[in-house]
């Protein structure tokens, strides 16, 4: 592989993991459209958060906009805070017994 092809690839997933999280956050604090999300949040999760459902999706949208943000300026930092996001998304799901496909 030559140089600008590497280049190319990196250049297409740093601007992938920019943009899904950013559209998701987006979706979570304002729309809804693209997912129920309230439906993927685990009620042992809620029972320790003195949130409301809405006033939750908000914060978690609100903290995906920020980590795509910061892939986009810090790539290095980023890839672990998405890590890091990604882990809690599968613990959240595994609290739930239930959307094992995802």
């Amino acid at each position: 592989m030559n140089n600008s092809s590497v280049f190319r690839t990196w250049l297409m997933l740093r601007v992938t993991y920019t943009l899904v999280p950013i559209a998701l956050g987006l979706d979570k604090c304002f729309t809804g459209l693209i997912v129920e999300w309230p439906k993927y949040v685990s009620p042992l999760i809620m029972q320790h958060i003195p949130l409301t459902m809405s006033h939750f999706l908000i914060l978690i949208g609100v903290i995906e906009i920020l980590a795509g943000v910061v892939v986009w300026f810090r790539p290095r930092l980023g890839a672990y805070v998405i890590v890091a996001w990604m882990t809690l998304i599968i613990v959240n799901l595994i609290t739930m017994n239930s959307f094992f496909d995802i």
